[in-house]
């Protein structure tokens, strides 16, 4: 640890404002999709951060919309929110009723959009700011925003909807029940989804960006009780590609901020996600637009407190997270680094020790076990190769959740703890 000492003063800055992010926004300037992590789903100093560097990317750098890991729907609500002038963003957050509800049903989340309706008050409709969910996991509401707008406004096309939506009924909005039956009829209702992908193609955005979640979706739950990397490589590449259409739809010169979590922004390529055959939406943005037009910031810290559930759909809890394990990178910058701090990585030329060893790094999800510490909840990382850049803290304290609802978790639980 002691030889990484003298490294980590070099390339520290330490981070008391949003004034001193300047240094990363020169590297964002000329790229096209940032991409900021989070090393926990809930920790106030994450999401405040992520939002402050985010402002200054729209306010600066001419960013062209947030897309997050959320739900399409769900974010839709929000998104329809942060353009129009009487809305308020709070009201649609607080709708979030899907476990872990506290993700983006927070007060952080809020005074963002809220910040990002006041200045989209202030532009032409065509120059406001989206907010938009890249996830996959909204099955059945994205199903019911399909029948929805095509009874309105394209009947002729409701039967093929129909169809889809008839095949997931018998299982009542149960993924699992619906992964376990496609072991025994392995096609499932996938063919029915596919011809109503086709035909709603050409039409309404949304209605597009739904059917593709239903078909992402579908493939999901089929590839979740198999085991292995395959859900998780569905999960990304959707997310991924929900990205790419958005940008397309933004236009030539629309540019991107991802909110994700720091094992899906950064790149596997970097961490021993390769190895189990994972991938990243980091790395495939990386693979996409090139090195030059993307930029990937992680965050991490020591110790502090955090929003997670003790189970995959229990009660939301307020935890403390332990002082990181020995070795970890987040006891070499404990020990080196300033309390808050921002590290951004040369982009070529020689680097330090501290950018190209393999050093654990914490990941917590919405599932955390402190008791397991020791054990799990690191990804070994070469810290230079998986991000461009990192936002360090030594101490962080948990997130302020909007609503307690305790809400049934239909969603069968991911790996590695629903992150």
């Amino acid at each position: 640890m002691i030889r990484y000492g003298d490294e980590v003063a070099s390339i520290a800055r330490p981070l008391r404002d949003p004034g001193d992010l300047e240094i990363l926004l020169d590297r964002a300037a000329a790229a096209r999709v940032v991409m900021i992590g989070e090393a926990t789903h809930g920790t106030h100093e994450f999401y405040e951060w992520r939002a402050e560097l985010t402002k200054r990317l729209i306010a600066e750098c001419g960013y062209s919309f947030v897309a997050v890991e959320g739900d399409w729907p769900d974010c839709e609500r929000v998104n329809a929110a942060v353009r129009d002038d009487r809305a308020d963003p709070r009201d649609a957050l607080v709708r979030y009723d899907r476990w872990p509800t506290w993700m983006w049903a927070n007060e952080e989340t809020v005074d963002f959009t809220r910040w990002l309706h006041a200045r989209n008050a202030r532009r032409a409709p065509d120059d406001r700011v989206g907010f938009h969910g890249l996830d996959v996991y909204s099955l059945w509401e994205s199903m019911r925003e399909i029948l929805t707008w095509l009874r309105e406004h394209d009947p002729d096309l409701v039967p093929a909807a129909l169809e889809a939506y008839r095949c997931f009924e018998p299982f009542n909005e149960d993924p699992n029940a619906y992964g376990w039956a496609t072991q025994l009829v392995p096609a499932a209702c996938e063919d029915r989804v596919v011809t109503m992908l086709s035909a709603v193609r050409d039409r309404d955005f949304g209605l597009w960006q739904n059917a593709e979640v239903v078909a992402g979706a579908e493939g999901y739950y089929r590839a979740m009780v198999r085991g292995g990397p395959e859900a998780w490589n569905i999960r990304d590449r959707h997310m991924d590609q929900t990205l790419d259409r958005l940008l397309r739809r933004y236009g030539p010169t629309s540019k991107a901020v991802v909110w994700a979590h720091n094992t899906h922004i950064g790149d596997a390529r970097a961490t021993d996600q390769s190895q189990y055959g994972e991938i990243t939406i980091g790395q495939l943005a990386r693979e996409r637009y090139g090195d030059a037009q993307v930029l990937l910031v992680g965050f991490g810290t020591y110790r502090g407190t955090v929003v997670a559930g003790p189970g995959w759909g229990q009660p939301m809890e307020v935890m403390g997270v332990p002082e990181a394990r020995p070795g970890s990178l987040e006891e070499v910058l404990h020990a080196a680094a300033p309390t808050c701090g921002l590290f951004v990585f040369p982009a070529e030329g020689p680097r330090p020790d501290l950018l190209t060893t393999v050093l654990p790094h914490r990941a917590i999800g919405v599932v955390y076990r402190a008791e397991r510490e020791r054990w799990a909840n690191y990804v070994p990382t070469v810290l230079g190769e998986r991000y461009d850049a990192f936002l360090w803290f030594a101490e962080t304290r948990a997130l302020r959740p909007l609503h307690t609802l305790r809400v049934d978790a239909h969603e069968p639980e991911t790996y590695p703890s629903g992150v």
